[in-house]
């Protein structure tokens, strides 16, 4: 009978958790890099509408607990108006249309720390950070360094240009591509915009990103 209960148990935790989306209810809040940067983000559900005219911020939300363990994202992406292709691994030259953030830690740290404090998470030494991006000229799946933060890689999805595109990562496979190991506890999700080193527009929309 023991061995029955743990064989159901096992079963339980490998089975592959259910697509939920992570819908724009109000959850998402605005963290600027900038004191005086805003992009503008008009929420709707299942979409976020993005305006950003010489500005960077970044829209972000705590995971929940039931989804900390997803390891596949997908969602559906267009750019009206494009910044043109900047260098991502340059800082201060580094803009682009849209990037999705994708934030572990460990769970010592994921039991205490403030999980909707995005700047504060992100500066943390136990924390890994992928970004999804639109933007640079680089190929498909260029991994890169970010130059801000160690615990930061970006992963160039989409080359600077407008369009309509749906996409969906494998977010295991890439975080040991760029960090190497199985991910932490999936804590937060951001999407930003960033158009403030060409002083340039970006007009954008996405979908709610689903995990699973």
């Amino acid at each position: 009978m023991k061995k029955l209960a743990l064989a159901c148990a096992a079963a339980v935790f490998a089975a592959p958790l259910a697509a939920a989306t992570l819908s724009f209810d109000g959850s998402w809040r605005e963290q600027g890099f900038l004191r005086f940067s805003s992009n503008d983000y008009t929420q709707g559900g299942g979409s976020l509408q993005v305006g950003s005219d010489g500005t960077v911020s970044l829209l972000w939300r705590a995971v929940p607990e039931g989804l900390r363990g997803s390891t596949q994202a997908s969602w559906t992406w267009s750019v009206a108006e494009s910044v043109p292709a900047t260098d991502l691994r340059r800082k201060g030259g580094d803009d682009r249309n849209l990037a999705i953030y994708f934030a572990w830690t460990d769970p010592q740290t994921a039991a205490t720390a403030n999980p909707n404090r995005a700047t504060r998470l992100l500066r943390d030494p136990n924390t890994k950070v992928l970004v999804y991006v639109w933007g640079d000229d680089d190929a498909r799946g260029t991994l890169q360094d970010s130059p801000y933060l160690p615990g930061l890689k970006t992963i160039v999805l989409r080359q600077a240009g407008t369009g309509q595109h749906g996409e969906r990562v494998d977010l295991a496979a890439d975080y040991a591509r760029a960090f190497g190991g199985a991910p932490g506890v999936l804590v937060g999700v951001g999407i930003s915009a960033d158009s403030d080193d060409t002083d340039t527009r970006i007009r954008a929309a996405i979908t709610a990103p689903d995990l699973r």
